[in-house]
């Protein structure tokens, strides 16, 4: 696991110097994405520059050192991940008449790029990954992204300059890019807690969307390409659905799931699991433990808090399953103490509060291996999430006399403003809060299931651009009214959504940058892009058999864990974030939030947020309102500090 980043400058009008400078100090910012080794590669001539820092997992030699090049110079690859079918590509690439120097898969998808070209080669991938590959000759670079989007890419192009990374950090450290807010960005923080694809906190650097490339020429010229869609391989799983007995589908899952636990247990360091003792969690825990010759490593972290603590639950399935297993309590002091320092984890606002536990046990979990699997993406791929169940029940009970609905459609119609205007004409006691945003919510219910599902059960501000001074609400990815027709069963429907939105720009954020902070590579088995494609595939209604949620991964799983040590209320992993903003946390919330500071900076509306918050410390419960905003204040006053770089020695290449 690596950082990477680079630029292009097309004017090419830059010193060895100046380039070695530039790429020496944005590769360093990423230190603990790979505190083992760096390089950068400097090509003067056409003014590009690419570094790389290294996190050693597999071929701790020097031969796996990056960027690398083939023998002649021609391709240059600096990539962040691991392929865990690699072998199976290099043999078949030495059957071509390949020769490899060492055992990484660095160098087996350098040589497939240069071979089968980047597009043919990545599909053939199992994996995480994100990666930069040059082609000297043809002057292209080509930034490619991973199918789920485990490995995170940011990019952007401005004039004559090309910049990109692994982190935003390395980005604002160029000097010649201007890193302006991006207020839609931040609308997008207030509507969903994280900033959606492609946008990022900053104006013009983008996120390189899951499953596709990004191609860029030597004349400035880009082409982006989705080399793998997820909604492609669900309608084609739907249109070629497995038909015969649901014992051999489970057979075959269990097999699927096996392969992908135990490709991602090769390593040449230490490895081990993340163990919340939910159904996710102890899969793979389950599938690690039978396929290996001694007690794996788990690893949990409670908390005092009565409703946020899953430690016994994990501890009960260590226990069955005979784990190597590590649990560490924190006391509320202890967590706060990290709270404030969370912006530095993050290079861009991000507001889902179990980033706190989830860095806690990174942390703990890196003091004893290098990598763990971890049991994140089961709720998406599998429909493990109660909102979706809510989402479909509520959806179904919002049907209304004709006459209503068409009162509401005609009110939905009309201006926010005017919408607004009107709401003032109303007593004060009757008037209710976000009067627009309220009723074009209240009609998505009879139009539009997905925008119904963004409405109900994903927005935190219920009108983030009254919110965020001159900003607009980005479009969450495929959440539009073509989606309803392509996926007319609700419960699939806000699956996906979540799969292709919340997954990769909320849940693999906060699991990427807790474990990096902390020098740790995390593996995620339940997102192998096979078992995807294969629960697309299975009987309609078999993932919700019986009312039961994850029906066939629960199957699975019963055959290596007893129910009765799994089934229980589900338990977000979270933290007490509504009682500590109005104990411990209030003094420093309430400084991020005062209103002459708000009016100051000029990105938030103090008028807004000030009763927001006087409204929880009375006692009503805003917690996520009042946490997105906490956390891009946190991350605002985090930006005024100096840059958090690291001087490390780093292998220059020069370019012949």
């Amino acid at each position: 696991m690596c950082g990477i980043t680079g630029f292009w400058n097309f004017r090419a009008d830059e010193s060895a110097e100046s380039l070695r400078d530039r790429i020496s100090r944005m590769t360093n910012s990423m230190f603990r994405r790979g505190p083992d080794s760096g390089g950068i590669r400097i090509d003067t001539k056409a003014g590009l520059a690419l570094g790389h820092r290294r996190l050693s997992i597999i071929d701790l030699s020097s031969a796996g050192h990056q960027p690398m090049a083939t023998a002649d110079g021609r391709f240059v690859i600096c990539y962040n991940g691991e392929v865990y079918n690699h072998l199976t590509l290099r043999a078949e690439l030495e059957s071509l008449g390949i020769r490899f120097r060492g055992h990484s898969d660095t160098e087996t998808l350098l040589h497939g790029c240069a071979l089968l070209g980047v597009e043919e080669t990545v599909k053939r991938l199992t994996g995480m990954f994100a990666f930069a590959f040059l082609d000297n000759r043809e002057r292209r670079l080509t930034l490619v992204r991973d199918r789920m989007g485990v490995k995170p890419l940011y990019w952007g192009k401005r004039d004559n300059l090309l910049i990109f990374g692994s982190e935003l950090k390395p980005l604002t450290l160029h000097g010649e890019w201007h890193m302006d807010i991006n207020r839609e960005a931040v609308a997008g923080l207030m509507d969903t807690c994280y900033i959606p694809a492609p946008l990022s906190i900053y104006e013009g650097i983008h996120k390189l969307r899951p499953g596709h490339l990004l191609e860029i020429r030597a004349d400035g010229s880009l082409r982006e390409h989705c080399w793998w869609d997820p909604l492609e391989v669900l309608v084609h799983g739907r249109q070629n659905r497995l038909q015969g007995d649901e014992h051999e589908m489970i057979d075959r899952l269990d097999d699927l799931l096996r392969d992908a636990v135990k490709s991602r247990m090769v390593a040449d360091v230490p490895l081990g699991a993340f163990l919340s003792g939910g159904v996710d969690s102890s899969t793979v825990a389950a599938l690690m433990q039978i396929q290996s010759d001694r007690p794996i490593k788990t690893f949990s972290i409670g908390f005092e808090e009565e409703g946020y603590n899953e430690a016994p639950f994990a501890k009960a399935v260590a226990g069955h399953l005979g784990t190597d297993h590590t649990e560490e309590y924190m006391t509320a002091g202890q967590a706060m103490g990290i709270i404030p320092q969370l912006a530095s984890f993050y290079d861009e606002p991000f507001a889902d509060s179990s980033q706190l536990p989830t860095y806690l046990l990174s942390r703990l979990t890196r003091k004893h291996v290098t990598t763990a699997l971890s049991g994140d993406g089961g709720d998406e791929i599998f429909c493990g999430y109660t909102r979706y169940f809510d989402c479909a029940a509520a959806y179904g009970k919002s049907n209304r006399p004709l006459w209503q609905r068409s009162l509401i459609l005609s009110a939905a119609a009309l201006p926010e403003e005017k919408l607004n205007r009107l709401a003032r004409l109303l007593p004060a006691a009757v008037r209710p809060s976000h009067m627009a945003a309220r009723i074009k919510n209240f009609a998505a219910r009879f139009t539009d299931p997905a925008a119904f599902y963004r409405a109900s059960c994903l927005r935190h501000w219920q009108d983030p651009a009254s919110l965020v001074i001159g900003a607009k609400v980005p479009q969450l990815t495929c959440v539009e009214a073509s989606l309803n027709r392509i996926i007319p069963d609700i419960l699939a429907l806000v699956q996906f959504i979540d799969t292709v939105n919340y997954l990769p720009d909320d849940i693999l954020v906060k699991v990427d940058r807790a474990s990096m902070a902390v020098s740790l590579e995390a593996r995620v088995p339940l997102l192998d892009h096979r078992i995807y494609e294969f629960v697309q595939s299975l009987p309609a209604g078999m993932l919700t058999r019986g009312g039961e949620s994850k029906y066939p991964l629960r199957r699975v799983l019963y055959r290596y864990v007893p129910r009765d040590l799994i089934e229980r209320p589900k338990m977000g992993f979270g933290v007490p974030i509504d009682h500590w903003l109005r104990g411990p946390l209030r003094e420093w919330a309430e400084s991020l939030l005062e209103p002459d500071r708000l009016r100051r900076e000029g990105y938030l509306e103090p008028d807004v947020v000030c009763p927001i918050l006087q409204k929880h410390l009375a006692g009503e419960d805003y917690q996520y309102w009042l946490w997105d905003v906490i956390m891009f204040q946190a991350w605002l006053e985090h930006q005024r500090l100096p840059a958090d770089t690291v001087d490390a020695p780093l292998a220059v290449v020069y370019a012949a």
